[in-house]
Order: C-alpha cells, then sequence, then structure tokens
C-alpha cells in the first residue's frame, strides 16, 4: 500500500479500471463522468462490455481475451505519462486473471508515482448472492484488496469477502479491518436509525459513520459513484471526516432526486449540482469502539 495522506499529490489524472455499459448509469460510466465533472483526465481501461445493467434483462456480454486485456495492460504500464497518474480505481472484473493485470498496473503506477492512491471496489455480489463467478471474487479477495489502500465493499461484499456474518455495526467495523486496506467504507452498513442506511469508514484507528434516509427503488450505480467522490475527495486533501459526509450526501442527493424524477438510472448529466455541491443533510458520528494497538 502507499504511503498517501490528504495533498500528498497533486497528479490530478485517474486510471479507472471497471465494466462498459452502452446504455445507463453504471459501472465505469458512473465513475468516470463524476471524476471527469470533478475535474480529473480520466484513464479508462474497461473490463467488459455490456448493452445495459444486467438487472434490465439479458443482452451479449463482451470480454476481451486474457491476453488482449494484458496487451493492454502492457501499453498502459511503458505510458511515459505513467506519472500524471495520482490515483487508481478498481471495479468489476471481467475475469479472474484480469485481476493479476490490474495488480501489475497498480505496481507501475506506484513506482511513476510512490504517493499514488489505490481504491478497490470490489464488485462482486448484493443481496445474499453473487453476481460474478467465485473465482473471479476470489482473484480480488486475494490478489487486489492486499494491495489497496481504500476498498469500498457493499454489506454483502464484506462478508463474503472477509469471511464473517455481520449482523451488526460492530461486526462490520471487526470484519472492516480484519480486510486489509487502511480505509474501508462499507455501504449499506447497518444503521442505527430505522428506515436509514449507513456509510462506516473503518481506519485502524477510528471509525466515522454516515447516515441518511433509505431511499427505496434506488437506481443502480450508487456504489460505483461512492468510489469516484471518495476518491477525488482525498485527492483534494479533504480529512476523512469531510470524504465521508460530501460522498454520501453527494450519492443520497443524486439517488433522491433521480427516483423523484422516476428515472431508473441515476440522472447524472441532468443533476450535476449534486457533484460539486451536494446540499442534501447527512448525519455524522464518531463510533466509541476499540481501535487497533500501533
Amino acid at each position: 500500500m502507499s504511503t498517501l495522506t490528504p495533498a500528498a499529490t497533486d497528479a490530478r489524472d485517474i486510471l479507472v479500471v471497471n465494466s462498459q455499459v452502452v446504455r445507463g448509469s453504471v459501472g465505469g460510466r458512473v465513475t468516470v463522468f463524476a471524476l471527469e465533472r470533478l475535474g480529473h483526465r480520466v484513464w479508462f481501461l474497461p473490463t467488459i462490455l455490456l448493452p445495459w445493467n444486467p438487472d434490465e434483462g439479458r443482452g451479449h456480454r463482451h470480454v476481451q481475451d486474457d491476453a488482449g486485456f494484458d496487451a493492454l495492460a502492457e501499453n498502459l504500464i511503458t505510458a511515459d505519462l505513467l506519472p500524471r497518474i495520482g490515483a487508481v480505481v478498481s471495479g468489476y472484473l471481467g475475469s479472474p486473471a484480469q485481476a493479476a493485470a490490474v495488480a501489475r498496473l497498480v505496481a507501475a503506477v506506484r513506482r511513476a508515482n510512490p504517493r499514488a492512491l489505490y481504491l478497490c471496489d470490489p464488485i462482486s455480489g448484493d443481496n445474499g448472492d453473487l453476481y460474478v463467478p467465485p473465482e473471479t471474487a476470489a482473484a480480488v479477495r486475494d490478489t487486489l484488496l492486499p494491495l489497496a489502500d481504500v476498498a469500498t465493499p457493499n454489506l454483502f461484499e464484506l462478508q463474503w469477502m472477509s469471511g464473517r456474518r455481520i449482523e451488526s455495526e460492530a461486526e462490520a467495523i471487526a470484519a472492516a479491518r480484519a480486510l486489509g486496506p487502511q480505509r474501508v467504507l462499507v455501504t449499506s452498513a447497518p444503521a442505527l436509525r430505522r428506515n436509514a442506511t449507513c456509510n462506516l469508514l473503518v481506519t485502524p484507528r477510528a471509525t466515522i459513520a454516515a447516515e441518511h434516509g433509505l431511499v427505496p427503488d434506488a437506481p443502480h450505480g450508487t456504489g460505483d459513484l461512492m468510489a469516484a467522490m471518495f476518491t477525488a475527495g482525498l485527492l483534494a486533501g479533504l480529512d476523512d471526516e469531510t470524504v465521508l459526509k460530501r460522498s454520501a450526501g453527494t450519492v443520497f442527493e443524486m439517488v433522491a432526486r433521480s427516483v423523484k424524477r422516476r428515472a431508473r438510472d441515476l440522472l447524472l448529466a441532468d443533476e450535476q449540482s449534486s457533484l460539486v455541491n451536494p446540499m442534501a443533510l447527512v448525519s455524522c458520528r464518531r463510533v466509541l469502539d476499540a481501535p487497533l494497538r500501533a
């Protein structure tokens, strides 16, 4: 892992490795749009091409063969502009072998810029089930999570990656600390308030919870948006609590506005003000838990 601290790097380029859909606001389309709207230059390496979110119906899945994906990764590794990259954000993988290529990319970026940040969004499942093959989820767990400075699993992914059953906030904190990265942001964590959802940021020494109202029938892509906003906030030099509050506020506001307009997707283009200056109220609290000893 890198030794990134807030404001440690001026590099503004961000490498995104994620899925790409032709239509809709999920995967890399969300991450890239949000980061570019916030002023970052984005390098985008797609892991899979889909016509739309698979929940909308069957469609062709195009995954480039592993040799081709490796070749693209090697091209990027030798790019003379690699020192401009301040962060790598990885998400959905199209095959288990892609994890090794992403790991090589992360290592190359860190050689070029030792202060670069790596955020791993271990996209693999939700609502009690994996939606990638177990081999792909295992590759993320075993190859990418150990390299990450930040991980952003949802509650199911945290349970699967940690091998722990989680039914309380304390259990979520313990599982997050066992995962490995210095910062673990657990989305859809157990909330203290009724009809609320919680984003739980766990570090070795502290835990911060950001809670807001639960929006029924939320569009997909919220995890991709959270990963983008959290990365941008860290690169801007914001402290953990401010980054968490702004990121959660953006996601909450974007979801609420999209649902209010009865949209099936996040309305990123229509509601860009939520990316730049979210106004939604999100309550933050410091959790009194037992931090790890130094």
